[in-house]
């Protein structure tokens, strides 16, 4: 199988924070481009179905330490603006002013850093099952983070099953921690089918490993279960120790914000077993303190409430919620994820 789908061309971009892959489609089309951020464990490879079939000049970014990126070291208590930061000098070097910015799962956590920090440069935003404004497990309901050093989060939290298969490059089905496996049990709802699932795993396999990449590193914690958010490495970007992007809310000039994700979603989601806190509560893991000390993040619902008060503070948000579908709406719902995004962003190409 080709990498490289028909119509995407590649090309390494060298800035001045490091040098990124970007891959790029109908380059001749005009308007305001499509800037596609991938999210975990993945890279721009699974934006070429929805690049294809755009009829806009589409570009996807490789973050650092994915795809055919330089592999950098990652700040986690910066959040997530290492990525964001490099995205941004990405349009920079390519004399990209405005973007109309589309963010999966992390990568939505990553646009709304963009957001934060560099304004300019957002025509709109769409966010594919993104990443809670709060983070990623070890906040309640409101977003305060329920320990000081974001306990059960960040890199102690991946499954050591999972980093040992991606480590060895295993494309089989053989084990329920594969990069296969876990790509059909958890980033699409049961019954997704494609022809390119070999590039699916393909890219997730390209996922750069170790305590300044994935999973990143942990630290001790006097709280169970036991560890908490590190201050390297993929996962702890996301802890509610270093991030936080609510504050979308308040800033000035606010783009629309169109926010599409699955009712199947098994990683985002209200009650995710990615959680620790609901894993604890279903005895999976054992010691749990209870749900006074320990709830389970509503992500869907953090995620809701940010973008309540976003449309109460003069911004546009609109929710499409997809029935039957995971964490992957431009895979499985492409046409509906297509018609939706096209919409979006033709009321707001100014």
């Amino acid at each position: 199988m080709s990498t490289l789908l028909e119509g995407i061309t590649s090309h390494q971009i060298r800035t001045e924070r490091g040098q990124f892959q970007v891959i790029e489609a109908h380059a001749e089309a005009a308007g305001i481009p499509v800037v596609l951020i991938h999210g975990n464990v993945s890279s721009s490879l699974f934006f070429q179905p929805t690049m294809q079939a755009l009829p806009r000049h589409t570009y996807a970014v490789d973050l650092r330490g994915f795809g055919d990126s330089e592999t950098l070291p990652v700040d986690a208590t910066r959040g997530v603006r290492d990525y964001s930061d490099d995205v941004a000098a990405v349009l920079d070097t390519l004399a990209v002013p405005r973007a109309h910015l589309v963010g999966w799962s992390m990568g939505g956590g990553v646009v709304m850093q963009l957001l934060l920090d560099r304004p300019d440069l957002v025509a709109t935003l769409t966010l594919i099952s993104p990443v809670s404004p709060y983070g990623f497990g070890g906040s309640a309901a409101d977003g305060t983070p329920l320990t000081e050093d974001s306990a059960g989060t960040g890199g102690g939290a991946a499954n050591p099953g999972f980093v040992a298969a991606l480590a060895a490059g295993d494309t089989t089905a053989d084990s329920p921690v594969t990069a296969r496996s876990v790509f059909r049990t958890t980033y699409v709802a049961p019954g997704y089918d494609s022809e390119l699932e070999d590039l699916w795993v393909e890219s997730m396999l390209s996922t750069k490993l170790g305590d300044d990449n994935y999973p990143g590193t942990k630290t001790e914690s006097p709280t169970w279960p036991g560890f908490g958010a590190g201050e390297r490495g993929v996962l702890n970007t996301m802890a509610p120790r270093w991030f936080n992007t609510a504050g979308i809310v308040d800033i000035a000039a606010k783009p629309a914000i169109l926010w599409v994700h699955g009712e199947d979603d098994a990683i985002v989601g209200d009650a995710t077993m990615f959680d620790l806190n609901q894993l604890g509560k279903l005895g999976v893991v054992p010691g749990w303190p209870g749900e006074e000390v320990a709830p389970a993040q509503p992500m869907v619902s953090q995620t809701r409430a940010v973008l309540d008060a976003y449309r109460a503070n003069g911004g546009s948000a609109t929710e499409l919620a997809l029935p039957g579908v995971g964490h992957s709406a431009h895979l499985e719902a492409p046409e509906e994820f297509r018609t939706a995004l096209l919409g979006h962003i033709g009321e707001h190409d100014q």
